[in-house]
């Protein structure tokens, strides 16, 4: 749903602002739709990013130096400047992944709306051409100006919308042996159970109707990867008994002493 949100939305605005905290899919999000819209056009798309946080403002639009009056491009201006190019063979989507203030973003007045040019301190005036798209990764926009808000398309993306079992595959499917990524789904369904919409799974509705949580973050997964993955680990399942299913046995007993 946010993906096609997006996509609707770079449809009419040259300026995208994906709003929502850390973990919530707003990478993700802009990646789908960039890998997709290339298959589907056979135009290759990029994108630039940088954390204009990183840098002071004057890195990022660029400064004269008060001694030999010498003007210095600043980062931003100088990807500005390379991606927006008529004649190159491929989309370009600069994305601003960091906190949103009114020490930079600014001057970016200009560019989100109508003008789409760029106005630098030195008198250069950059405009954005159509195979360009300006895009914001920020977890909060409260210290964005109204004109800055009114000017960009701002899509929501919360936490909330992903529950836990494409998170928890993902972080399955990143183990390099695939004979245990089956072994771990399969235990996940078991002791776990399947999410739905309704609801999401017997462990975890056990656990909001019975139990008090008390610490926010544990440590399962660091423990469990310690104790399963890496040369350490090699007698888990080892000595030729994984065609016996001594893997998959090894495996559940090491998740219930995590778990302990």
């Amino acid at each position: 749903r946010k993906t096609i949100q997006l996509f609707e939305t770079t449809r009419v605005r040259h300026g995208v602002m994906m709003v929502g905290p850390a973990g919530g899919g707003k990478s993700s999000i802009i990646k789908c739709l960039k890998e997709t819209l290339q298959e589907r056009h056979g135009i290759h798309y990029k994108d630039a990013r940088f954390n204009p946080k990183a840098i002071r403002a004057q890195e990022m639009y660029g400064e004269t130096d008060p001694l030999s009056g010498e003007w210095t491009t600043g980062v931003f201006a100088a990807m500005w400047a390379k991606y927006n190019n008529s004649n190159n063979s491929y989309n370009t989507w600069i994305i601003a992944d960091g906190p949103v203030d009114a020490i930079w973003i600014e001057d970016l007045n200009t560019v989100l709306d109508d003008n789409r040019i760029l106005t630098l301190a030195n008198g250069d005036r950059i405009p954005m051409t159509d195979n360009v798209k300006m895009m914001f990764e920020v977890e909060t926009l409260v210290n964005a100006s109204p004109a800055i808000v009114s000017r960009a398309g701002i899509i929501y993306d919360t936490d909330l919308d992903l529950d836990w079992a494409p998170v928890t595959e993902a972080c399955v499917r990143k183990r390099p042996d695939p004979k245990r990524q089956g072994i771990l789904l399969d235990l996940i369904t078991k002791w776990i159970g399947v999410c739905k919409p309704t609801e999401t799974g017997e462990c975890f509705g056990f656990l909001s109707r019975n139990c008090t949580e008390v610490m926010k973050e544990g440590s399962f997964t660091p423990l469990f990867d310690g104790l399963t993955e890496g040369t350490d680990a090699a007698a888990v399942g080892g000595g030729g008994r994984d065609s016996g299913g001594y893997l998959k046995v090894d495996l559940e007993q090491i998740r219930f002493l995590c778990v302990v």
